[in-house]
């Protein structure tokens, strides 16, 4: 076993914090998508969500910053392992996942329309 497989469980944890504050402080984006989160939940708690719509909102908002950090790992991955040398393979990769944070983010969009339009039209 590696010495990276045996670091602990108060390491594992302190890894994954330096992740999202590495990420948060690194990716515009994601920044972008944490604040809009906060306000999309305090927009919820000022219409009065239900705890299962205030749920959804939770998982919506989770699935787009983690699109966003996959997104941004497989780019700093692809990047350290070609010492960012243009590839049209790594280009088509970058892409992708590009693609599906663009493509959860309309899921989420569509999400949060379907939950807040008949709370404003109903005030």
């Amino acid at each position: 076993m590696s010495r990276f497989k045996q670091q602990g469980l108060r390491n594992t944890f302190r890894n994954a914090r330096k992740g999202l504050r590495l990420a948060l402080r690194s990716e515009v984006n994601i920044r972008i998508h944490f604040c809009a989160g906060i306000l999309v939940l305090l927009a919820g708690a000022y219409l009065e969500f239900s705890a299962e719509k205030l749920c959804i909102l939770l998982l919506t908002i989770g699935m787009v910053i983690t699109a966003e950090m996959l997104n941004s790992a497989i780019e700093f991955s692809l990047d350290a392992v070609f010492h960012n040398r243009y590839s049209k393979l790594v280009g088509m990769a970058k892409d992708i996942s590009a693609g599906a944070v663009m493509f959860i983010t309309a899921i989420a969009v569509t999400i949060g329309l379907l939950l807040f339009v008949p709370e404003i039209i109903n005030m």
